[in-house]
């Protein structure tokens, strides 16, 4: 007997993703570009983001950077999820900042990928995130 379920397109994956993503959608976070192996992401810095120094929370910028990297990871149509990460803040954010995350993950070649994300506010690198993805053998459907 055949299975009912079909792989998901893979540029359908992020939004449904996005769909199911509560912490993301209060973020604001939007998917501005996506095919597969790519997913760019964007976001306005609201003021409930501002940290004691009236500036973005350093996981603002991690969460989006993290987001787009989980996006394009899964891309390839099997269930991935990170298993390290980190960041470098290189410039501080302000409120009503838009910023974007772009992740591109070109090829597919055994159970682990690895990632660099740029943050930038236009075209201004304001972070650097770096991810290591653990590609499982689940298929979204």
């Amino acid at each position: 007997m055949e299975s009912k379920n079909k792989p998901l397109a893979s540029h359908l994956i992020p939004k449904r993703m996005l769909s199911q993503d509560a912490y993301s959608t209060w973020l604001g976070i939007e998917i501005l570009e996506c095919e597969i192996g790519r997913c760019k992401v964007g976001m306005t810095i609201r003021k409930e983001m501002l940290n004691s120094m009236n500036k973005a929370h350093g996981g603002i910028s991690y969460s989006l950077a993290d987001t787009a990297f989980g996006f394009a990871a899964n891309t390839h149509g099997k269930y991935a999820v990170s298993i390290e990460t980190s960041i470098n803040h290189i410039e501080a954010l302000n409120e009503g900042d838009y910023i974007t995350a772009e992740s591109v993950i070109e090829s597919v070649k055994n159970r682990l990928g690895f990632n660099i994300i740029e943050v930038k506010r236009g075209e201004e690198l304001v972070a650097l995130f770096k991810g290591v993805v653990y590609r499982t053998q689940k298929d979204w459907e």
